[in-house]
């Protein structure tokens, strides 16, 4: 491992950057990492809290809070509380009575050394306490409900101990119907049970099929156990549990009480002597299911074969890039962390039965870099659902016997814009234009091509427009809670025209390719229309308004005094061109001065404070929390992605950077994030509340991967699909002098040494600067930076001379972490 140079440094990683350690559980308390498989997904933060769902087909929780709770999915800035559920492992010695627990939490007993150390495929923690070192490992298999644990206790005391050793995973409430607990010599552990509670005679028919027990199985036979969570906390709290304090626990069996699973190990060891214990806790239908994953997991070789085939589950998303460049926290995201997110999204669909239309193709864009074959069927499984006006329902249905839930019973109206988008990508990164002519049906709806279901669906978009030639946005467009603005039927967006007209440029380009001339006029006509209209009716002098109200009323202007300005639509006129040059600097100008943070660029600001009735929802949530101002990294990234689009690469880069958690102490510590997943967002309203800006949301459910990961690919590195080839179109920041890179792309392998020319004494003397790129494929110079066609199977490497940086540049990372650290000096 690393060690840090500053012994105050709270972050350290592995020389390959395949692994996170945070040294302390209270810098960062919030800190978080998750693993996922195909049927459950757990996250764990640093002091051994844990959210966990499994899917039965919907998510369901199988460790519980301490009253009923709802069961919906992952949360923003997850509170945690001392009987949130959770995974913890006491130790007492038996001479002295001291104790302590594993990770951190319940005791929080200082510890000598604190390693919780986030892996791709195993979360772990290392506790060196009291002369005894503990490491715990939680590892996932690839498609069973059950967590896998591993304790390792080591004697480093140099004398002989006694102590006892009690894991303890908290079960909760598991229903006001029926629950119970007791332990079960004949399968080996402790087996929670319930019914799920219900009202109607339907339900029952549904339910009887649920996981509805809870089990913690033990490798080795305990000394005793106890499965009545007060019995085992008594007077003491989780702090000092009163059983512990007893020299054996009860073997208390719950009827009715909160159960818990506890078990207890009265354990010798000799200096420098280790002993190791296993465990699995899940959720199981009956004992059946509980013996059967017992047989498959619990031994030495069965949790060796589960890390090992998560291991081959997890290089089937493995990135399509490796990168090598002057910013080292910038490879090991690249390179480890990102990726997996992007499959994460992309594989398991957030373990969800019934995705946002457009959080399920922006995720399949993404998969297009990893595992195309994913995103193509992903698409087609969309136009299925197709309604027969050309609209996209608001959320895909994975099963027939899913439905649509939460938010995707609320009607929004930008689902058919992330079409193209997500073809735009996907048939440049694949050239798969028979696609196109891939036949698909759809209920009520006939079967067609998908090409014509695309041409219906961009219809319907240009047919969803009002007098002025702009987009309705009913009950929402991408920002959900903006609930207000239109639904009464006459409210337009902003943001959805601009969408609209951009989705409708790429679609028209794609029409030109397919040779369909009339359909590539018709619809840049529109496009071309909606720009102006745009232009009209929202442009307020210096930035493009969010929308017009029910009633007619502009706003995301500057006459708001909340709410003044929206990032979103300032973005969209950069990707659709309806900015011109001189509204490009006036927008960007003013992104700068009223939305810029040291995290990132707020969504809006500033911040609303109180309900505005004609725009909804969305000015309901906390200042600087989720879309009410935050620095939501979606956006934020469709912005870096923008600023890329028309050359910005400086400001682009130094955005990028920003999303990026540290590497100083004091970033780390305000964001109290990990820099092993992009959170959905960090917290905003810089003006209005600075001492909790940066707070990050550890939501790692967002549509921020798949669009960063395109921008590190096609943009920054430029290594972009283009028709049967790869052009070559680097924007690397102006600092540096070099990098390098692997890209995989249909089937080759291109490995790429970037390199920034320097400025000759010619050119600075008659203030010329060469502003070409010059590729090199083998040695042999390209008259232009464009490889076609690509040769599956071939070993292509380039050599890329970028122009030199003008003498002015300053470099503008170095400049944002040198603002941050002064800024987060100031409130920390």
């Amino acid at each position: 491992m690393i060690n840090a140079t500053d012994n105050a440094a709270v972050l350290t990683s592995s020389e390959d950057g395949a692994r996170c350690e945070l040294a302390s559980p209270t810098a960062m308390p919030a800190a978080s990492a998750f693993l996922w498989n195909r049927r459950m997904l757990v996250q764990v933060n640093c002091r051994g809290f844990v959210v966990a769902r499994h899917m039965q087909p919907e998510p369901a929780a199988y460790a519980h809070a301490p009253n009923l709770e709802a069961k919906t999915f992952m949360q923003p800035e997850q509170p945690f509380y001392a009987h949130h559920p959770g995974r913890f492992l006491y130790v007492k010695d038996e001479d002295t009575g001291e104790l302590f627990s594993a990770p951190y939490e319940p005791v929080r007993a200082s510890a000598e050394q604190f390693c919780f150390s986030v892996g791709s495929g195993d979360i772990s923690w290392r506790i060196h306490n009291a002369g005894l070192e503990v490491c715990l490992t939680l590892r996932l298999p690839v498609d069973d409900s059950v967590e896998l644990w591993e304790c390792t206790l080591r004697n480093y005391s140099g004398r002989p101990r006694r102590i006892s050793v009690y894991p303890y995973f908290p079960v909760g409430y598991m229903s006001w119907m029926n629950q119970s607990g007791e332990y079960r010599a004949d399968l080996g552990g402790i087996v929670c049970s319930s019914i799920t509670p219900y009202q109607k005679v339907d339900d029952y028919f549904k339910n009887r099929h649920f996981k509805d027990k809870t089990f913690l199985l033990h490798e080795t036979t305990p000394d005793a156990w106890e499965s009545v969570q007060s019995t085992f906390e008594g007077e003491g709290g989780l702090h000092n549990p009163d059983a512990v304090r007893q020299p054996l626990l009860g073997g208390g069996e719950a009827r009715y009480q909160v159960p818990a699973a506890a078990l207890q190990y009265r354990v010798k060891l000799a200096p420098d002597e280790k002993r190791t214990l296993r465990f699995i806790f899940g959720p199981a239908r009956d004992d059946k299911e509980i013996l059967a994953l017992r047989k498959r997991y619990l031994s030495i070789t069965g949790f060796a074969a589960a890390a090992a085939q998560y291991q081959g589950y997890l290089a089937q998303g493995r990135g399509c890039l490796q990168i090598e460049t002057p910013d080292r926290e910038l490879d090991q995201f690249a390179n480890h962390w990102l990726p997996r997110q992007v499959f994460y999204h992309g594989d398991v669909n957030r373990l969800t039965t019934d995705p946002q239309t457009r959080n399920y193709l922006q995720d399949q864009l993404g998969m297009a870099y990893i595992r195309p074959k994913t995103a193509r069927a992903a698409l087609l499984r969309t136009l299925s659902q197709q309604k027969p006006d050309g609209s996209l329902p608001d959320g895909i249905l994975l099963s027939a016997e899913a439905e649509l839930k939460y938010i995707n019973q609320v009607p929004h109206t930008d689902h058919c814009v992330w079409l193209p988008i997500f073809l735009h990508a996907y048939l440049n990164e694949t050239g798969d234009y028979a696609l196109l002519d891939e036949r698909v049906g759809a209920d009520g709806n006939g079967e067609c091509s998908v090409f014509e279901r695309v041409n219906s669906a961009m219809d319907w978009l240009a047919g969803a427009r009002d007098q002025r030639g702009l987009s309705y946005i009913g009950q929402g467009d991408w920002c959900d809670p903006m609930n207000m603005v239109g639904y009464r039927g006459r409210g337009v967006s902003g943001w959805l025209s601009l969408a609209t007209a951009y989705a409708l440029q790429l679609w028209a380009h794609i029409c030109a390719q397919q040779k369909q001339v009339a359909a590539e006029e018709k619809y840049a006509r529109i496009a071309t229309e909606i720009n102006s209209a745009v232009n009209r009716h929202l442009w307020d002098g210096e930035w493009f308004a969010r929308g017009i109200t029910d009633e007619g009323r502009i706003f995301g202007i500057r006459e708001d005094r909340e709410g003044r300005i929206f990032l979103n639509p300032q973005s969209w006129a950069l990707l659709s061109g309806a900015a011109d040059v001189t509204q490009h600097e006036s927008l960007l100008s003013a992104v700068e001065q009223q939305l810029a943070t040291p995290y990132g660029p707020m969504m809006l600001a500033p911040a609303y404070t109180a309900m505005r009735e004609d725009v909804g929802r969305v000015t309901q949530k906390h200042p600087g929390s989720a879309e009410n101002g935050s620095v939501y990294n979606h956006a934020a990234a469709f912005y870096i992605y923008s600023l890329y689009a028309v050359g910005e690469s400086d400001r682009a880069w130094h955005l990028l950077r920003q999303m990026i958690p540290g590497p100083d102490r004091a970033d780390l510590v305000q964001r109290g994030q990990l820099p092993v997943f992009a959170p959905n967002y960090y917290r905003g309203a810089w003006h209005q509340y600075p001492e909790h800006a940066g707070r990050s949301s550890q939501l790692f459910n967002t549509g921020t991967a798949a669009w960063i990961y395109r921008c590190l690919v096609e943009a920054l590195f430029g290594l972009k699909g283009e028709g049967q080839g790869l052009r070559i179109a680097p924007q690397l920041p102006s600092h540096w002098r070099q990098a390098r890179v692997e890209r995989r792309f249909r089937d080759a392998l291109f490995e790429v040494q970037f390199e920034r020319r320097q400025i000759g004494e010619g050119e600075r003397s008659e203030g010329k600067n060469d502003k070409s790129v010059r590729v090199y494929v083998d040695g042999e110079h390209l008259a232009e930076p464009l490889i076609s066609p690509v040769q599956a199977g071939r070993h292509y490497r380039l050599r890329v001379l970028l122009p030199p940086a003008a003498a002015h540049t300053t470099n503008p990372a170095k400049n944002s972490t040198t603002k941050s650290k002064q800024q987060n000096a100031q409130t920390v």
